[in-house]
């Protein structure tokens, strides 16, 4: 080869920079490239006027990098102190501050291929992956052997290659592992590039090593000799856009392209300081390099290197022949590259600009012949003409007889390609390839025999010529006619042609016809690179539709035998096996007879050992079976063969999971997720979206833990271990047991969290029970457990009972046990306030509550019960009232009267007996439901209970009527059960709870001071029948007009509720004061009573006399005397609203037109007009009247000196009765303070 003159004058220079230029690339639109240099500055420029569009200032340090993003949006630079700047790609705008990356120098930075993530490499040993959106840093530094030169994407983003002063490095960037590590050059590895189609990896070294070394990608070993010609330091590589070419640039001053299909060099650009980088321009026509010359300089690409290229071919007889194949059509490289690429749209697009700049006539030769590829034929034929009108042309004249084909005017056609001949100047490659061309033209106007004939003839008429092109479009023909066969059903016929396809396609499987012949790419669109693995898998498949399956067998092996390793696996994935055996194993697996497909898949297997795919189908039928670790052994089958596959992992996972190997499972299956989440194309990405990831299924599950948890104790005894153990240990329990394990690994492959079976799961574990029992001598405290083990302690007293009642849990299937002897820290007042607050609730959301009887043996009989001290404790009502389950035991841990019902609720025996032993009706007993509805009742069930501590036999009442009662031991018994009583009567309006005989309160005289007050049932007054009322009804009818039983109705209608303000009760009430207190007998004090008895004749407004016996001495009053000005009583009737005869909110029985009547009804309807509403209003005003009028209890104020007033006489039932019905509606209502 003779020597290179290098060049030394470039068309233009671009100047501005002050200092060495580091970098440069190119934007896509064409229009501008950016630079950066060591003078602290990037510089945006026009290509076309070579102008400076934007002067970037930021950095505060020498810019060594800059990046591009594929969408040429953004611009990042990096410098000096380790920082990285984003730029507007338009603008050249700042769009962040500063942000340190490193703690170095910024070396090296590259976009991801969807310009997603930004890879940085520095001087600090680390490479570091960027969120383009956030500007975070996406999971931990990637440390790397050496300072880091450079870092390369792959063209599918899979892999980053990372050069070092030391190593190559090459990273999986979704898993982020190291898949090669090796030493590359010598000493420093300073330049990487990738060839387009990511096959092979180029890099550049140092002075002690000038050379650029080629790696195959799939075993990273190097290919062929170095690459010679530079003396020093390659500091960067570039590949030409149609993967071609390749630019290097060197601190010996130079610019070297060389030819990427043979090494070699074929132009030198000379520069007169050292070069730091090198870029082609889009469209491949142009090279840009920069340095310590401080200008971009601009070189044309010589024409020699895009119009031809040199191949190297194998024939039939094993010798080596060259084989110039001339690039005639579409000469535009970018254009000819969207063509072999199949992006029409865009080759068409650039044509277009190329007519529009220069309406020439190759240009509209090129857009016919990508017009003919869209079948858009008469598009085609009028850019044919226009081409041949400008200038007739060997390409125009080719571009009209395929397009003129295209429309089925094959004798036109036939002329154009006569004329064609003309332009070959007897060139014999570009005579052999209009032949060629005109066949494939005809062939695709239906003219088959014929187009094939004229191939042949060609091939035996002109041995010396191209014989391969000749077998490579006649095979093509013939595949073409194969398929058309298959389509119509003529298998026979099929299986001939392709048969003919594989004899005539006597290259070899590694040939690079596809290269060599990409003419027939460009016009055709012809995929040549399968067409020998096409001929051959497609005659297995037609003759297996033919039902000819040993020739099928014999056609599979010879393609298997005459394949290079390449090949051999995109065969293997095809495979014979998959065809004869796979469908009917498929078959097998549709109709659920799993065995038969196992066995039909291995005998696939066996013909083909290295198919992922049957693997993976034999693996899934194992799964069927339950056949967990030979499904397994499958599944890492397939990951062995195809470790790009999400499809081997998804299939561990199953069988880790069946095999309860859930850890592995879990492994296997975000291993998984990360191979969808890299995943090449689009659809594998979006099936990712049908999985949760781990991390999404732990939280979702630890929020419903947490919603569990609420209604539980924070402290619980684990049955198991017999240690106490605190929410989060439980917690880490749970996460720590197979059933959680198994909750994750079944969870991630739903699309949508499984809420219900999530509840299931976590309910089933955190379930509790909970003790009922009387404390007896000493129990077992929290301190007294800590960190011990419970069936360890010494079994006395309360610690054998502890040890029963875990045992006794444990043995009915719960892990988790509460007692409140050890499980609450009573040392820490907030905790035991809170536990006392929660207690109602977590017996309430127990899986199980054991009442354990521990003075009634088990030979006692029934009715026992009832005389247990258990029965008389304050606590135990919530006890048994509060669970849905409750099991109750005898004093050895046997169940009461040996009954096995699961739930001593459901126990008719049992529940007969408590309702005896408690008073309390056993349906309420059953479905217990809390609050206020029927306060005075529950009061009563325990009224005769007593509580150690005596505030808490208010505090235990607190979950009963669902109060919060904050908790203040050492306020004395009378002002813990004021605040319970006052929050009932202020939150439920019921003044049931007023009704009590015995001692007053000090926290306020309305309220008992002993809840044995409430033991004697509320006295029962007589009642009227419906029939007396309505007959008093109608005696007022005359008496009581319309507007006067409206007025006194809305009045009472609008009292307030009765509430407490500072302990003093403020009590809507009917009054009748009090006229005269006359003493009638004086019983003096006994024994046991510490006052005299004093019965008074007591006289009141509209009350009828009536006597009262109290301790109370009063200062005896009448009319002619009066009592002291301080001295007032009033007897009062408590208002309660129920006698209003208002609907129950909760009733649905009331009828619409009761609902709807307004309250002026009774008062401004017109009788005659209304007459119903008006009617049935009045008489309603008119029943409470009677009701008012009927005896009732009463209160007996007493006015103090300070002006409040109490109750007094409050040890007996005061029993009033109104003398005249017909003055009810004039009595007077107010509301009073009492305290």
């Amino acid at each position: 080869m003779s020597q290179l003159i290098p060049s030394t004058t470039p068309l233009r220079a671009f100047k501005d920079h002050t200092n060495t230029v580091c970098a440069v690339a190119v934007f896509p639109d064409r229009r501008r490239l950016v630079t950066n240099s060591l003078d602290k500055t990037l510089r945006l420029w026009d290509l076309k006027t070579g102008v400076v569009l934007k002067k970037m200032e930021g950095h505060r340090s020498e810019v060594w990098a800059l990046a591009v993003s594929p969408d040429g949006q953004f611009i990042v630079s990096g410098d000096e102190s380790g920082e990285l700047i984003s730029w507007h790609g338009e603008s050249g705008e700042p769009l962040t501050q500063p942000i340190k990356a490193h703690s170095n120098r910024v070396w090296a930075l590259e976009f991801s291929p969807g310009g997603t993530m930004l890879a940085t490499g520095s001087a600090d040993k680390t490479t570091k992956l960027w969120n383009t959106k956030t500007w975070q840093m996406q999971g931990d530094p990637i440390n790397c052997s050496g300072w880091v030169i450079c870092v390369r994407y792959s063209p599918s983003g899979e892999l980053l290659a990372i050069g070092t002063n030391t190593n190559l490095e090459i990273y999986d960037t979704g898993t982020r592992e190291c898949v090669a590590n090796f030493k590359g050059h010598t000493h420093w590895n300073y330049s990487l590039a990738w060839t387009p189609d990511g096959t092979r990896l180029l890099s550049g070294g140092s002075t002690s090593d000038p050379t650029i070394r080629e790696w195959d990608t799939s075993t990273w070993q190097q290919v062929g000799d170095p690459w010679t010609g530079h003396t020093s330091y390659i500091n960067t590589i570039a590949i030409h856009p149609a993967g071609t070419l390749v630019a290097s640039a060197s601190t010996d001053n130079h610019v070297r392209l060389w030819r990427l299909s043979d090494r070699r060099t074929i132009a030198i650009f000379q520069h007169s300081a050292v070069m730091s980088c090198v870029t082609f321009s889009r469209d491949g026509k142009h090279i840009l390099s920069g340095g310590e010359d401080m200008i971009i300089s601009e070189w044309e690409v010589p024409k020699l290197s895009l119009i031809q290229r040199h191949v190297s071919i194998m024939d039939s007889d094993d010798t080596i022949r060259a084989c110039f194949m001339p690039q005639i059509l579409v000469t535009n490289t970018t254009a000819r590259s969207a063509c072999i690429t199949g992006d029409l749209s865009t080759a068409k697009q650039l044509l277009t600009q190329d007519i529009n700049n220069a309406n020439n006539y190759t240009s509209y030769a090129d857009r016919s012949l990508v017009m003919a590829r869209k079948h858009r034929w008469d598009h085609a034929l009028q850019d044919a003409i226009k081409s041949v009108s400008i200038q007739p042309s060997l390409t125009g004249y080719i571009s009209k007889g395929i397009a003129l084909c295209g429309k089925k005017q094959v004798r036109d056609a036939r002329t154009a390609f006569d004329v064609a001949f003309m332009f070959a100047n007897e060139d014999s490659k570009i005579t052999h390839l209009i032949i060629l061309i005109k066949a494939i033209a005809i062939f695709n106007a239906d003219q088959h025999e014929e187009a094939i004939l004229r191939v042949r003839e060609l091939g035996a008429a002109r041995p010396n010529d191209d014989i391969l092109a000749c077998r490579v479009v006649g095979a093509y023909l013939l595949v073409q006619l194969g398929i058309n066969a298959m389509d119509d059903g003529r298998h026979d016929e099929a299986a001939d042609h392709f048969t003919a396809a594989v004899n005539d396609s006597t290259f070899s499987s590694s040939s690079p016809i596809h290269s060599m012949y990409e003419d027939f790419v460009v016009l055709f669109g012809w995929d040549l690179k399968s067409l020998w693995r096409d001929a051959r898998q497609k005659r297995c498949d037609a003759l297996l539709l033919a039902g000819r399956l040993q020739e099928a067998l014999e056609s599979y092996r010879d393609m298997l035998d005459q394949s290079d390793e390449k090949t051999m696996a995109c065969c293997l994935d095809w495979s014979n096996g998959n065809a004869l055996y796979l469908a009917e194993g498929d078959a097998a697996f549709a109709a659920s007879k799993y065995n038969k497909a196992i066995r039909l898949y291995s005998v696939a297997i066996d013909l083909n050992p290295t198919s992922d795919t049957i693997f993976a189908k034999r693996s899934e039928a194992k799964l069927r079976k339950s056949l967990w670790k030979d499904a397994f052994h499958d599944a890492q089958k397939v990951i062995k063969l195809n470790r790009l596959s999400y499809i081997g992992y998804g299939l561990k996972h199953a069988a880790l999971h069946g095999a309860q190997r859930y850890d592995e499972a879990i492994g296997a299956f975000q291993v998984m997720l990360s191979k969808l989440d890299n995943a090449r194309d689009a659809q594998t990405r979006k099936l990712r979206q049908q999985y949760l990831s781990p991390s999404d299924t732990e939280r979702a599950i630890r929020k419903v833990i947490d919603g569990q948890l609420d209604n539980a104790p924070p402290r619980f005894l684990d049955t198991t271990t017999g240690r106490l153990c605190d929410r989060e240990a439980q917690i880490n329990a749970f996460q720590m047991s197979i059933q959680y394990k198994e909750l994750v690994s079944s969870t991630i492959t739903h699309p949508d969290l499984p809420m219900k079976h999530i509840k299931n799961v976590v309910m089933t574990y955190f379930r509790y029970v909970m003790l009922s029992h009387k404390w007896e001598g000493k129990e077992p405290l929290l301190e007294d457990i800590q960190d011990k083990v419970v069936y360890e302690l010494d079994p006395v007293g309360g610690s054998m009972k502890l040890q029963s009642f875990c045992k006794t849990a444990r043995d009915a299937g719960y892990r988790w046990a509460w007692s409140d002897t050890c499980c609450i820290k009573k040392s820490d007042p907030a905790e035991l306030e809170k536990s006392i607050k929660s207690m109602f609730v977590w017996y309430r959301h127990s899986a199980l509550t054991i009442v354990y009887l521990s003075d009634v043996p088990p030979s006692s009989k029934s009715g026992a019960l009832a005389h247990s001290a258990w029965n008389t404790r304050g606590w135990t009502v919530q006890e048994f009232l509060a669970p849905n389950v409750i099991l109750f035991y005898w004093k050895d841990w046997t169940l009461y009267l040996g009954d096995r019902t699961p739930n001593h609720k459901e126990s008719d025996v049992i529940m007969r007996e408590l309702e005896g032993a408690t008073g309390i009706d056993r349906r309420v007993i059953e479905s217990f439901s809390p609050g206020m509805r029927g306060a005075r009742e529950k009061l009563q069930w325990a009224s005769r209970r007593v509580t150690t501590e005596e505030e808490d036999i208010a505090y235990s009442l607190s979950g009963i009527f669902r109060i919060r009662l904050s908790v203040d031991y050492g306020e004395k018994k009378q002002y813990a059960l004021g605040r319970l009583l006052q929050e009932i009567i202020a939150q439920s309006g019921d003044i049931t709870a007023l009704d009590w005989v015995g001692q007053s309160s000090e926290f306020n005289s309305c309220l008992p001071a002993n809840i044995i007050s409430y033991a004697t049932p509320p006295c029962k007054l007589p009642s009227l029948s419906g029939d007396k009322i309505q007959s008093s009804v109608s005696s007022l009818r005359g008496a009581v007009t319309l507007e006067s039983a409206s007025r006194f109705y809305q009045k009472l209608d609008s009292q307030s509720a009765p509430h407490f303000v500072h302990r003093r009760l403020r009590l809507p009430c009917i009054v009748f004061p009090v006229t005269e207190a006359m003493i009638l007998v004086t019983e003096a004090r006994r024994p046991g009573r510490n006052q005299n008895i004093y019965t008074y004749a007591v006289k009141a407004d509209r009350l009828h006399d009536l006597q009262i016996t109290m301790e109370d001495k009063l200062t005896p009053f009448s009319q002619e005397r009066p009592p002291p000005p301080w001295q007032t009583l009033l007897l009062v009737r408590p208002w309660s609203r129920h006698l209003l005869e208002l609907p129950d909110p909760g009733d649905n029985t009331q009828k619409v037109e009761d609902r709807t009547v307004p309250k002026s009804s009774l008062r401004d309807s017109s009788p005659a007009e209304n007459q119903p509403v008006y009617s049935e209003s009045y008489s309603r005003a008119l029943r409470l009247m009677v009701r008012l009028g009927q005896p009732f209890a009463a209160f007996l104020l007493a006015r103090q000196r300070d002006g409040e007033y109490k109750r007094i006489a409050s040890d007996r039932d005061i029993i009033a009765k109104v003398k005249d019905i017909v003055s009810v509606h004039g009595m007077e209502i107010k509301t009073i303070e009492i305290s």
